[in-house]
């Protein structure tokens, strides 16, 4: 009886186990900005994809209001801040 249910359970733990979720946990869900002006930026940080989320995440946190804000990864704005930090990283 009980190698019955310690079956049960492990055949049911394999089954979970072996299920693809498909939860994504982005940070960006709305709309996106295009540009936002440097003056306002106290932090940009940028999220690679990941197994959680397949898009690359860029948000804005400003200095005013201190909110959060997402960009678009291909407005021109954000690949030109891209292609900056990453020459920056490059020189130092």
């Amino acid at each position: 009886m009980k190698s019955a249910v310690a079956f049960v359970v492990l055949a049911c733990l394999i089954i979970v186990e072996g299920q693809k979720t498909s939860v994504k946990r982005c940070l960006c869900l709305g709309p996106r900005l295009n540009i936002v002006r440097l003056q306002r930026v106290e932090k940009i940080e940028v999220f690679p994809a990941s197994p959680l989320c397949d898009t690359l995440e860029i948000i804005v946190t400003l200095k005013n209001i201190g909110g959060k804000r997402c960009l678009n990864p291909e407005s021109k704005f954000a690949q030109n801040y891209i292609k900056k930090s990453v020459e920056e990283r490059s020189t130092q």
